[in-house]
């Protein structure tokens, strides 16, 4: 285990993360080496609303438009091409005012990057929205398209608005191994540079209890799937884990309530047969603007993070966290107390029960 370091304070904000009627169909062709029955990722896409004291309110990505054919020509292609299934039932703005949330209120939406599965559609909001990204964007994609016929954003993602890119140099603030800025001035909510999946790859860090001090990790695609994250060296992979992560697969592990499951059936999986390192590395083929040393040096980072048992570390596209996490409307603050980090660690586990031989009988 590790303890995260972050400065102390007694300030916090409320968190609710938003599952935002994203489904994404893709092959999983990120991580290295390839596990044998995980060759698909089928995931949602997560956003989370930001709710400080004071009533200024942020959003962290948006999740899939739900008109994705209006997306840049460039991005509408490259998903025609690919074969790939992307859809939405609702905008994210439709789904804060079914519940009561006055969307005025929302002064920013930061996106975490600029891929078309989490920058929704901005348009949607007043234009006293803010759009905050991160560092070196505008350089690399203003104007949007139309203007620039191969931008994959658009220009109506920020038209009437103002679009502001973060800097990281000025407060030379840490909070672990993160460059960070302090968002409120008071320590409840930080933005941390976390480059290497693209240009301008943001996290986010919501502190949402202050005694004891608990935290919510917005990850973004830090990385895609838990299996590059876990395990690590605050995280080895565990002699036996409860819940079973195979329950109900091939017929393993019982119902999963009482029957714990060996971590010795997961080993051959390893790189190297280390057990403080994740399963997948960073291959990461074919992502554009994409530096795969980078991003492994991210993720390292935010292993000290999921290290911390008072810190629920969220990646965008965590599908084992339906069936424990309470989702908007609901509010995350008492995760600690919920018990939700350890019932989600090693859930990602049943995604390698096609990889898995070993004698029913015994387990």
């Amino acid at each position: 285990m590790s303890q995260f370091q972050v400065a102390i304070s007694t300030s916090t904000v409320r968190v609710r993360i938003i599952d935002t009627t994203s489904h994404i169909v893709v092959p999983f062709d990120m991580g290295s080496p390839a596990i044998k029955g995980h060759e698909t990722l089928d995931c949602p896409s997560y956003a989370f609303l930001v709710e400080h004291p004071s009533g200024r309110n942020l959003l962290y990505d948006l999740g899939v438009r739900k008109d994705p054919e209006n997306l840049a020509p460039v991005v509408v292609e490259h998903i025609r091409r690919s074969g790939w299934h992307v859809s939405a039932q609702y905008n994210v703005r439709e789904q804060l005012e079914q519940h009561g949330v006055d969307t005025k209120s929302i002064e920013g939406i930061i996106w975490s990057h600029w891929h078309y599965d989490h920058t929704g559609d901005p348009s949607t909001f007043d234009s006293s929205t803010a759009l905050i990204v991160g560092p070196g964007f505008k350089d690399t994609f203003l104007p949007g398209y139309p203007s620039n016929e191969g931008s994959p954003i658009l220009e109506s993602d920020y038209a009437g608005r103002e679009l502001r890119e973060l800097e990281f140099t000025i407060d030379k603030l840490r909070i672990g191994q993160f460059d960070a800025i302090d968002y409120f001035g008071d320590g409840s909510f930080y933005l941390l540079n976390a480059p290497g999946h693209t240009v301008g790859h943001i996290c986010a860090l919501a502190r949402v209890t202050a005694s004891p001090p608990s935290f919510i990790f917005m990850g973004g695609d830090c990385c895609h799937h838990s299996g590059e994250l876990r395990p690590s060296r605050y995280l080895p992979l565990p002699d036996s884990i409860h819940p079973h992560p195979l329950a109900g697969v091939n017929g393993y592990g019982g119902d999963g309530s009482d029957v714990p499951c060996p971590g010795a059936i997961f080993e051959h999986l390893l790189r190297d047969g280390d057990r403080k390192e994740p399963f997948y590395g960073q291959a990461r083929p074919g992502i554009p603007l994409c530096d795969p040393e980078v991003a492994e040096e991210t993720i390292v980072k935010v292993q000290e993070a999921d290290g911390d048992q008072n810190v629920l570390v969220v990646i965008a596209h965590d599908m084992h966290l339906r069936g424990v996490v309470e989702f908007f409307p609901e509010a995350a603050n008492e995760f600690v107390r919920k018990g939700w980090v350890a019932k989600c660690r090693w859930k990602f586990l049943k995604d390698f029960g096609g990889a898995i031989s070993l004698d029913r009988s015994k387990f």
